[in-house]
């Protein structure tokens, strides 16, 4: 089932983009306390602020506490400062519960929300933020590739890579975008049009209209759209040759999906989940399945982000379940 012969890019070569551009919205001696661990950041997943309790420092597999009391005054300060000491122009943002800031990097905010006729109108006394730091590891796709590139056809297998949160799903999606549309000189591959429907801007972490990730030459990118329209418009106006979204599992998804099929086009796709009794669980994935819409299911193992635990072939008239993995 293997493209044995695929190497992509040599683990060893494996390049992870830093970007700590976001230390400069902090206070100068919150600051200097998160900068005390500067040694850490390249692992740093996300900063979490609280009013009136300590900062919290995620590294994925551990948390650091920090010996610092946040005051209300310094998370508006904050806010203030994303916000260009504008924060009724960034009110469309707020109202969905993060602001994006250069880099890529996203701010989620709570607080006491606004609800009109069924929509958030604003958020504000906001009391906790959270910095989710993005990053690129280029090569971490090495093993998921071998399983999704056709290479008979010069395409992809339809695909759905499938964690718990926090597992690397989106990490890993970002790589595999960006080598097909890139291409794969070393097999022979050549680059296809890639549409991502990226409806919360993390896989290529677009700030102002500009891709803050690199993920490739050929692809285009729809931001901050539910992810069934997207899908649509993507194929009407891009002509792609293959679809990338991440967290499918709505019935609309799986209509959009559908029409994806019909109109010749291939898919990657992530959802969360445990097994493959999680996936069955859900009616609009299953209904996926049984038409055979999807070719492959790739689960990645929870305590090393990246990395295969099994996956499922599914063929016309077979499935194939592996767990060993060269």
């Amino acid at each position: 089932m293997m493209n044995s012969k695929i190497e992509y890019e040599k683990c060893n070569n494996t390049e992870v983009k830093y970007k700590f551009d976001y230390l400069k919205y902090f206070p100068t001696e919150m600051r200097r306390k998160i900068e005390e661990h500067i040694f850490n950041l390249k692992n740093l997943e996300e900063i979490r602020i609280r009013v009136n309790k300590p900062i919290v420092l995620n590294f994925g597999v551990k948390e650091e506490i920090l010996e610092y009391i946040t005051t209300k005054n310094e998370i508006n300060a904050i806010l203030e400062k994303i916000c260009s000491n504008s924060i009724y122009s960034f009110q469309d943002e707020i109202c969905e519960g993060y602001i994006t800031i250069p880099g890529g990097h996203r701010v989620g905010l709570v607080g006491t929300c606004i609800f009109e006729n069924e929509k958030v109108k604003n958020i504000k006394e906001i009391s906790s933020l959270n910095f989710r730091i993005a990053k690129q590891i280029k090569g971490v796709a090495i093993n998921a590739l071998k399983y999704i590139v056709n290479l008979n056809n010069n395409s992809i297998y339809n695909t759905v890579i499938v964690s718990p949160p926090g597992a690397g799903k989106t990490t890993l999606i970002k790589d595999i975008v960006r080598q097909i549309s890139n291409g794969i000189e070393s097999v022979g591959f050549k680059g296809l049009t890639v549409g991502v429907i990226d409806e919360r801007g993390e896989i290529s972490a677009t700030y102002r209209g500009e891709n803050q990730n690199n993920i490739g030459m050929r692809t285009d990118v729809l931001v901050n759209i539910p992810k069934s329209i997207g899908m649509r418009i993507m194929i009407r106006t891009m002509s792609p040759k293959v679809i990338v979204a991440d967290e499918i599992g709505k019935k609309e998804d799986y209509e959009a999906i559908e029409y994806m099929v019909k109109s010749g086009v291939k898919g990657i796709f992530s959802m969360h989940g445990n097994n493959i009794k999680d996936i069955k669980n859900n009616e609009n994935i299953r209904i996926l399945l049984d038409r055979k819409y999807i070719e492959r299911i790739i689960f990645l193992d929870e305590r090393e982000k990246g990395k295969i635990k099994e996956i499922y072939f599914i063929n016309d008239e077979t499935v194939e379940h592996v767990t060993e993995f060269e």
